[in-house]
């Protein structure tokens, strides 16, 4: 007798359906997932029997279908073919911040909010990486996540960490704690590297299966905790090269230290005018001199005087595409990673005391009042008769008497008229301190100097500040002439204004009024905060607010002014030894004074986009290498107390700035166990959930060092008394 057949009836299609569209719609929102129907209809929820049943028949459908793929008997992943039509309609761009944990966010302009990856969702990204992401349906009160689905750019070529190396594979553990996972190191591409030592690798390959990516060895820099071995993990951990190619260094050594007399006839000679150089004691590039004469109108002639860099490299040269690449010098604590070979950056353009050199100036004819009554700019000739420290002139200034103190009384008092009547205009004065670690000959540090700008420093500032602008406007300020030529600014944006009025909330809490209604209002504000604040115990924390409230400067070739100066135009013209922009600078200036056309826009912002780039990833190697020297510094401190104040807060802890060595560590919440506090982010301070009691930023307290790990540059530290507690306002 026949087997009967058992025809599927219309409410069981309907049933198979909508749980083929349930494993669909799983599949598509996580595209690199392989799973079978247990570990399907786990992750679905599904407990029954009879719809587990279910769940393998829609596997083996969409299969059938083409939708889904067998990767291995019995388990699934979705075709790759379909992996772009499902995530086209609803993908953004954006950068990945990345967490110690393996979890991600990723950074967008698209949305108002970060997406969240989880760690089976990254596709292989790693931190700072540019990415698409494909964005899941959202669920209500949930964030947004979604799931990494294309590498556009990867952020980093090279990896710095400890090398452990077996019998038969080695393994790099990179330093940087948002690098989650560690790089398989074939035997065969060590270079020599030995166990436990630091050195550089590079990925070379990254499976799609694999949980490691695969690299090689580039570089060998030696055993952890040598100083030399730890700046240069820093350099390499930011890509920034080790050293100078042999082609631009043999570019540098041909040029010789020798003006002509050919070239100096091509240009004004300022040798026989009174010139010096103010830096830093310790400063061998000096890029920056001021000449100065009285005119027999009763008037003074300042000369602003600059390295001519752009005599000396020549674009395509191979000096000039290294410097394009470096962007800009670094400042690591205990050296200067030049931007140009040392050959042009500490001899041939450094304007050295008592030799010819080559500059490119800027020329103002000032009244007693600081107004500038006439311009020149051009290529000059000088010769420097003095080189001064700040120190010697802050001194004279102070009353001591030194060389050529006249001129630099006259200089001194002409800059203080620049500054008033720029604060006047609604310049911001925010205050700066540079902290200074005193090494032994290893380069350890063995003890703290706190450097505060002075009179002598906002001389040279004052005026520089004026060539800047003056050189900005020339080019950019065409009068109703037409549209102004393509050229490099310094811009910086105004506040967002929510950021402003959130500040000005906080404030009104404290008792301080702070105007938001224009820009006049909120300079003026801004400057009258910092008066009424001095030497009170929210100094601290109102001026580090402040300063978060403020947008990035930046390079641009669309000029929007800069906030911060109050300047409508201004640009980086001073310093083209140690930064790119300001070369670029001098060649269009040259350009256009010679009356050529306009420049490539889109080719220019590019540029400027770039320099921006490595300036602020020259910033973060400066503060890396300071912190590695803050917790150095700490490691035979273990046990002792200190004076902080607490300098940021957070849902981990809050972070304390020792009062005499501005060294930072954290007080993790898990460590304060005589309550649960929780984090008000809005008024930057914890509170205690039971007692109320507050610490909040800028808050005096007393802590003790408990615990320090040099390679992660951390520290922990245990409170051992507290500032003053305050109930909730």
């Amino acid at each position: 007798m026949p087997r009967k057949s058992h025809k599927s009836t219309p409410s069981a299609n309907v049933a198979r359906n909508a749980f083929a569209n349930q494993v669909f719609a799983f599949f598509s929102e996580n595209p690199t997932s392989s799973l079978n129907y247990k570990q399907t209809a786990s992750q679905l929820g599904i407990t029954d029997k009879r719809e587990k049943e279910q769940i393998r028949h829609a596997l083996d459908e969409l299969s059938l279908q083409g939708s889904l793929i067998e990767t291995n008997r019995g388990k699934f992943k979705l075709n790759p073919q379909l992996i772009a039509a499902v995530t086209k309609a609803n993908t953004i761009s954006g950068i990945v911040d990345m967490k110690q944990t393996g979890n991600a966010y990723v950074i967008t302009s698209e949305l108002p909010e970060d997406v969240f990856v989880s760690p089976n969702n990254t596709h292989h990204a790693l931190n700072g990486d540019k990415v698409k992401v494909h964005l899941f349906p959202k669920r209500k009160d949930r964030k947004t996540e979604g799931i990494i689905v294309e590498i556009v750019e990867r952020a980093k070529k090279q990896f710095v960490g400890i090398i452990h190396i077996s019998k038969r594979f080695a393994f790099l553990v990179p330093d940087s704690t948002s690098i989650p996972v560690d790089i398989y190191i074939p035997l065969s591409t060590l270079k020599g590297a030995k166990d436990g030592q630091k050195v550089v690798a590079q990925i070379t390959e990254w499976p799609e299966n694999a949980a490691n990516p695969i690299g090689e060895i580039i570089h060998v820099l030696g055993e952890p905790g040598d100083n030399n071995v730890e700046m240069n993990s820093i350099l390499a951990s930011f890509d920034f090269p080790l050293k100078f190619p042999k082609v631009a260094e043999d570019e540098a050594r041909k040029i010789r230290n020798v003006v002509p007399e050919a070239e100096i006839s091509n240009r004004r000679d300022f040798r026989n005018i009174w010139t010096c150089t103010i830096d830093p004691v310790d400063a061998k590039d000096f890029d920056d001199a001021l000449s100065l004469q009285k005119l027999p109108d009763g008037n003074w002639e300042v000369g602003v005087h600059i390295a001519d860099v752009s005599h000396y490299v020549r674009p395509g040269s191979a000096i000039d595409t290294e410097a394009y690449e470096r962007g800009t010098s670094i400042y690591l604590v205990d050296r200067t990673i030049p931007m140009l070979p040392e050959q042009l950056s500490n001899l041939v353009c450094s304007l050295r005391p008592g030799e010819e050199k080559l500059c490119f100036s800027a020329v103002f004819k000032l009244n007693e009042k600081g107004d500038v009554l006439d311009e020149w700019f051009g290529r000059t000739v000088i010769n420097s008769n003095r080189r001064y420290a700040y120190e010697e002139v802050q001194g004279i200034i102070e009353g001591a008497e030194g060389d050529f103190k006249t001129e630099l009384m006259v200089l001194h008092n002409l800059s203080s008229k620049l500054r008033a009547e720029r604060f006047k205009k609604g310049a911001i004065a925010f205050k700066s301190q540079e902290v200074k670690f005193v090494l032994d000959e290893k380069g350890k540090p063995i003890g703290v100097k706190i450097k505060e700008q002075k009179e002598a420093n906002w001389l040279i500032e004052d005026f520089m500040l004026l060539a800047n602008r003056r050189v900005a406007q020339k080019i950019g300020d065409r009068k109703g002439e037409g549209e102004a030529k393509t050229f490099v600014y310094r811009v910086h944006d105004e506040p967002n204004p929510d950021k402003l009025t959130n500040f000005s909330q906080f404030l009104h809490k404290l008792g301080y009024k702070f105007q938001t209604t224009s820009r006049k209002s909120v300079t003026t504000s801004f400057n009258q905060l910092f008066e009424n604040i001095v030497g009170k115990g929210e100094e601290n924390m109102i001026e580090t607010i402040a300063i978060r409230t403020m947008m990035r400067a930046e390079y641009s070739t669309s000029n929007i002014g800069h906030y911060g100066l109050a300047f409508s135009f201004y640009t980086h013209f001073t310093s083209p030894i140690r930064r790119y922009p300001d070369l670029m600078v001098h060649r269009l200036l040259q350009w256009y004074l010679d009356g050529k056309p306009g420049v490539n826009k889109s080719e220019y912002e590019e540029y400027c986009v770039h320099s921006s780039e490595m300036e602020r990833k020259a910033m973060e190697a400066e503060r890396a290498s300071i912190k590695y020297k803050q917790v150095e510094y700490m490691m035979d401190k273990i046990g002792q107390e200190f004076e902080g104040l607490i300098s940021g807060v957070s849902k981990w802890g809050i972070y304390v700035e020792l009062t005499e060595s501005k060294c930072e560590g954290m007080v993790p919440l898990r460590n304060m166990n005589d309550d649960f506090y929780y984090l008000d982010d809005e008024n930057y301070r914890i509170i205690g959930q039971r007692s109320g009691k507050v610490y909040r930023l800028g808050d005096n307290i007393r802590i003790k060092v408990k615990k320090i790990d040099l390679q992660k540059r951390q520290m922990d530290f245990d409170l051992v008394r507290e500032g003053i507690g305050k109930k909730k306002w």
